[in-house]
């Protein structure tokens, strides 16, 4: 496969372009895209795991950061999504720190059992170093300087919010850079043959033939899904929102409202997320337009903003992934393959790690139909399990205080025939929860199922599973247990008091703004 051609500009066709370009600097590289048709450009909140990806391609954050408007980012929070006034919780990047522990997570439930009124936003406090920096507002460069905040890594633990638009710019320049092809041009005309795409039919560059072809092209599908007719396997079932709004807005104090997560708030038929960069916050609602019209929607996430003077954008979304992505010569990246929705910003994740998967499948420099049956399954059962973490985030939730929510209450899941797919999220909380009595270290699921009051661990379970006749026999072990925590938060606490603010940290390593 000497010539390729990524068919589409955005952020996924960018990202795309770059990567087998840089990895592969033999081959034939063309980016096709058209001025005619506009990128989303909403999705400004990374995971941390993009890291990975810039590692594979050489870049650094300093490369990218002041050209995309970015900032750095250690966590999501969520308010309200258990029931209103919850209080919130966090789920931040990293790895928890469970040393000196008796029995991992759990001993954070024996804590909850001792003191029922600890909140459930304590559980990442208590286990997470960089909550330390996040509910103070500070960063540092573990590399650099010498503080202790447990396992805390900057390089790894750190994702970024940043303008999608101007991170495919940037993309584009350092593409020419390692003499990448981009054309600007309209298809008008695919033409097919047996092994699927033949040529595709511009209109100033005629016909453009390729050895593979990506497909970049948003929620059109182009190539996979209008062209080649690849079965659309909706998530409906599991996901409840498929609209947003979004706008932009100014801060207001910026040194205070510049902090280190996105928020989201569950509100009457969906969700806010706010996202804040380094001159502007992006900000939008999700929602489901079966129980709201759109034009409500408007009105409804205006009155949450308390503005009605900005400019909105809306944004249709297609909730689910193609049967197959890798057919014949055609491979779908990003939205064209498959969407999520913007819940714990996995927009750009599938992009990455479909790729990393695409290049290995590359490497071979030949591609049976057995290693593209091997990618699909793969890139499926990945985007099923992140879909499924998603949905708990809905699932687990008590709120009914309108039909949209009550909804929610009554869906039905199907979890019977989960049992016989590999990879399930929902399985794997069954597991955990009615079973081991533990979550799994190192997922996710852990902060979100015990922000939304679904530990694994709770009193009725201990009293099943210990012979004893009072739970208070175990409290001096707890206790223990329990002040070796305490005295682990406030050393973090105390090792990032005297760090530097986001602001000034931002400004200091990238934009050097007071320094003018």
């Amino acid at each position: 496969m000497e010539i390729i051609i990524v068919l589409g500009g955005g952020s996924a066709g960018c990202m795309t372009a770059y990567t087998l370009k840089k990895l592969f600097p033999e081959k034939e590289i063309i980016m096709l895209q058209s001025k005619s048709i506009a990128t989303i450009g909403v999705g400004e909140s990374t995971l941390g795991q993009i890291n990975q990806w810039l590692s594979l391609v050489g870049i650094e954050d300093k490369d990218f950061m002041k050209e995309c408007n970015a900032s750095y980012k250690l966590s999501i929070r969520f308010q309200d999504f258990y029931k209103k006034g919850d209080g919130g919780f966090h789920f931040p990047f990293g790895r928890p720190d469970k040393s000196n522990t008796i029995a991992d997570f759990n001993d954070w439930y024996f804590k909850k059992i001792m003191y029922p009124k600890t909140p459930v936003s304590d559980f990442a406090d208590t286990y997470y170093p960089t909550m330390a920096l996040v509910n103070q507002n500070k960063m540092f460069d573990s590399e650099k300087e010498k503080i202790n905040l447990g396992r805390y890594n900057f390089k790894q633990d750190t994702g970024y919010h940043f303008d999608a638009t101007l991170f495919a710019q940037f993309l584009q320049k350092k593409f020419k850079e390692i003499k990448g092809t981009i054309i600007e041009d309209d298809v008008v005309d695919i033409k097919t043959n047996e092994e699927g795409i033949d040529y595709l039919h511009t209109s100033k560059n005629g016909k453009l033939k390729a050895d593979l072809f990506i497909d970049c092209t948003g929620f059109k599908s182009l190539l996979l899904g209008k062209t080649l007719k690849e079965p659309f396997i909706s998530y409906e079932d599991i996901l409840p929102n498929n609209s947003a709004w979004a706008t932009r807005i100014q801060y207001k104090d910026k040194k205070k409202e510049l902090v280190p997560y996105t928020n989201c708030t569950a509100i009457e038929n969906g969700w806010v997320w706010n996202v804040p960069l380094w001159s502007r916050m992006g900000t939008g609602y999700a929602y489901s337009d079966k129980y709201i019209s759109d034009a409500d929607a408007l009105t409804q996430f205006k009155k949450y903003l308390k503005r009605d003077d900005l400019d909105f954008k809306q944004l249709k979304m297609k909730i689910g992934i193609h049967k197959r992505l890798f057919v014949k010569n055609v491979c779908a990246i990003g939205l064209a393959a498959g969407f999520i929705e913007p819940l714990e910003g996995n927009g750009l994740l599938s992009v990455h790690e479909f790729l990393i998967k695409l290049v290995r499948v590359l490497s071979r420099g030949s591609v049976s139909n057995f290693t593209k049956e091997q990618f699909n399954l793969s890139c499926t059962n990945s985007f099923r399990y992140f879909a499924e973490f998603v949905a708990i985030h809905y699932a687990l939730s008590v709120r009914t205080d309108t039909p949209y929510w009550k909804a929610i209450q009554k869906r039905e899941y199907n979890l019977k025939s989960l049992y016989k797919t590999t990879g399930s999220m929902f399985q794997d909380l069954v597991f955990w929860k009615f079973s081991n009595f533990s979550y799994a270290p190192d997922e996710g699921a852990s902060c979100i199922c015990t922000g939304m009051n679904w530990g694994a661990t709770d009193e009725f379970a201990l009293k099943y599973g210990l012979p004893l006749n009072d739970l208070k026999e175990m409290y001096p072990i707890w206790q223990s247990s329990i002040n070796n925590l305490e005295k682990r938060k406030r050393r973090w606490n105390d090792a990032t008091k005297h760090c530097l603010s986001l602001y000034d940290f931002l400004d200091k390593n990238i934009y050097h703004e007071t320094n003018k």
